[in-house]
């Protein structure tokens, strides 16, 4: 006999029900979210793209759960299930291999602590993950780099090595004896062969019938076409398959797309175009392959998402303005909707990449959080100087936001983006925290001015990376490469390698000074926030000059009184402030840039006037400002310092212009809509310490 429910029981079941719907149609539209974009193909090329967040909030650390909630240390590679979880491998401190599920929930599939362990789930270790890919059983494989390994993770989440010893070296053969060096990346095709980017031996390999091979490249760091063992590569980093076979790679070192066929024949793809900005690729560290055979690439230092047709057309998909411009794409992967997924390596963020089908299709693009978070921790440097001793007094000769030129003559070329210590030629540069190293192209410039070394959110620039003066590497870290005439070409320092704060990493080269930059390019802070032992600025910034410019750049003229006259009819003004600063123990004629500059606007009486209560701060270097034109927005014409210093430094700053928070706003001032009188024209500066100046220009209106 069929038992009656009662109507409260009958009630529950009833919510109960309704719940289980929400939840499924949460998930579906979590996982089918702008379904019109994305549900019929891929779009035609050059088309306006959007980037929608996805997991992790700008803050580094290692938190699962919600994907508002959850955090990432240094998510590298990404690859994409057919049921649209995607998996991120996970280094830095994390060392894990982490899932990002259809409704958006993060947990951990595998790893720990940093090790070389196999096992299931959190029983395993891996040392610095980095490139991964999946096969149609979904079975995940990752490019260990700190292990020099690649290994095999099943869907139930247990891991084996498939080939590597855990020890750095080049061996073709049995997959147990075989050795790696820094792999960045893996794919695999429908036959379960796994190609590898084997970044330092500069080889791309393959893994097949329990054993390996080389497929291109001869071992030695260079820009080669040729078959097989003929071919060079340069620190190859991302790989992606197309429909006929062939490899991809994301030649980094070479700034280069490179296509390797089944054979091993390799040839360089040249870019071209009517988009100015897309080429060449500047250090590709990431690739991936749409359903029509259009390369994705995603660009180790300017943060960008090229789009590139199969005969070499490239445009910008993404980082073309700070709306849009990622910190690290370090892995990229589509989904079965089309969506290009990202891992924003140095953004600790996961994005999903959706271009809509028509080009003036509305976007809202201003609500996507991109980048590191603004209030990101610092890295613990406990006040350490990058030049010994590490906790005394150092001079400081440049500081973020000031105006640079170059060798051509140019005097406003671009902005300074860091803090430079002075020291002597040849002194040791020093370790400034402990960190790992997070680029798979840390070290790089060989031989240049500029030479450099990134480690994890800090980079150390004008040295000889870990070099001595005489050229001599400091410790087996550091890996010097002969060139073809037997002289060294390159340095490397593998991803993943621990470097401890007081470390030597260099040697100041003939630039006598460290240049310290404060995260990733387009991101950097100002590095007065670290706060550098007995680091003192007690001294207020001194204004030499407020004037008001025309459009031409011509000064307004004043009278005997001193009182600038402006005409009444109105006409965009430049309001030019000549200012620059000071710190104790400093030489006197060493001249440092400005933290932050604005104006105000009073009356006769000195009474602030209506919408001028509080001074407009426009220009603030709290943060490198990430746009090309930002130090002609900032500077006026007349202003400039060479790269290796001048007689007389001028920082003319246009304080009429907005240069602060990512944003860059050109603007002239129009005095037009006040009455005709007198009026006072008040200039504020103020350095990274506090200390402010002001100074006042009488104007009258007629």
């Amino acid at each position: 006999m069929t038992r009656r429910l009662r109507p409260g029981a009958r009630r529950a079941l009833w919510g109960i029900a309704a719940l289980t719907v929400a939840a499924l149609v949460a998930s579906f539209l979590w996982e089918w979210q702008t379904p019109a974009r994305v549900s019929l193909g891929p779009p035609p090329a050059g088309l306006p793209a959007r980037i929608e967040g996805v997991a992790g909030d700008g803050h580094r650390g290692v938190r699962d759960g919600a994907r508002s909630e959850a955090r990432f240390d240094d998510p590298f590679g990404i690859a994409v299930a057919a049921d649209g979880t995607a998996f991120v491998a996970d280094g830095g401190a994390s060392n894990r291999i982490r899932r990002v599920h259809p409704d958006g929930r993060v947990d951990t599939l595998a790893g720990s602590l940093e090790g070389f362990v196999d096992g299931r789930g959190a029983d395993a270790r891996f040392h610095t993950p980095s490139g991964l890919a999946i096969d149609a059983g979904g079975t995940l494989y990752v490019a260990d780099t700190g292990n020099h390994a690649i290994r095999r993770i099943a869907p139930n989440g247990t891991v084996t090595t498939l080939a590597g010893t855990g020890d750095a070296g080049f061996a073709d053969g049995p997959a147990t004896q075989a050795r790696f060096h820094a792999p960045a990346a893996v794919a695999v095709d429908a036959t379960g062969r796994v190609f590898v980017a084997d970044g330092f031996n500069d080889r791309i390999r393959v893994i097949e019938a329990g054993a390996v091979r080389t497929l291109a490249g001869d071992g030695r760091p260079g820009l080669l076409d040729g078959p097989g063992a003929q071919a060079r590569f340069d620190t190859p980093g991302g790989l992606a398959l197309d429909a006929t076979g062939a490899l991809w790679v994301a030649d980094t070192g070479n700034h280069a797309l490179r296509r390797v066929a089944p054979d091993g024949t390799t040839t360089t793809l040249a870019l071209h175009g009517d988009d100015p900005d897309a080429g060449p690729a500047v250090s590709p560290v990431s690739i991936a392959i749409d359903a029509q055979q259009r390369l994705y690439v995603g660009e180790l230092a300017r943060g960008r998402v090229l789009q590139v047709e199969p005969d070499g057309r490239a445009h910008v998909l993404t980082g073309r303005d700070m709306t849009q411009r990622l910190a690290r794409p370090a892995g990229l992967a589509f989904d079965r909707f089309g969506r290009l997924w990202v891992a924003d390596a140095a953004a600790y963020r996961v994005h999903r990449i959706v271009q809509v089908r028509r080009a003036g299709a509305k976007q809202n693009l201003a609500n996507v959080a991109v980048g590191p978070a603004p209030d990101a921790a610092l890295p613990e440097t406990r006040g350490r100087w990058p030049l010994a001793p590490q906790d005394g007094w150092h001079e400081v000769v440049g500081t973020l936001g000031e105006v640079r030129g170059n060798f051509r003559g140019e005097s406003r070329s671009h902005l300074h983006d860091g803090f430079d210590v002075r020291g002597d030629v040849g002194s040791p540069v020093l370790a400034i925290a402990d960190a790992k190293v997070a680029s798979p192209y840390a070290a790089s410039a060989f031989g240049d001015q500029a030479e450099r070394l990134a480690i994890d959110t800090l980079t150390y620039i004008h040295m000889r990376v870990g070099r001595t003066p005489r050229g001599e590497a400091l410790d087996p870290r550091f890996q010097l490469i002969a060139g073809d005439d037997g002289r060294p070409m390159r340095v490397r320092i593998p991803r993943g390698t621990h470097v401890r704060a007081g470390e030597p990493i260099g040697t100041i080269n003939a630039q006598a000074h460290v240049h310290l930059a404060l995260g990733p390019s387009g991101y950097q802070r100002n590095a007065v926030a670290l706060g550098f032992r007995n680091f003192v600025d007690t001294i207020a910034p001194r204004i030499d000059d407020l004037a008001l410019l025309d459009a031409l750049d011509m000064p307004m003229t004043s009278r005997e009184d001193g009182r600038v006259i402006l005409p009444g009819d109105g006409g965009g003004l430049q309001i030019i402030v000549e200012a620059w600063d000071q710190v104790d123990g400093n030489l006197p004629r060493r001249r440092l840039g400005l933290h932050t500059l604005g104006w105000q606007l009073l009356a006769a009486d000195g009474s602030p006037m209506p919408g001028f209560e509080t001074p407009r701060f426009t220009i603030d270097f709290g943060r490198m400002p990430p746009h090309r034109e930002a130090v002609r927005v900032a500077y006026s014409a007349d202003s400039g310092i060479t790269v290796h210093g001048a007689s007389r430094t001028r920082f003319r700053y246009a304080v009429n212009n907005l240069v602060r928070d990512g944003r860059l706003e050109p603007t002239r001032w129009d005095p037009a809509g006040l009455p005709i009188g007198d009026y006072v024209l008040r200039a504020l500066v103020r350095d990274a310490s506090g200390n402010t100046a002001t100074r006042e220009l009488p104007i009258r209106l007629y």
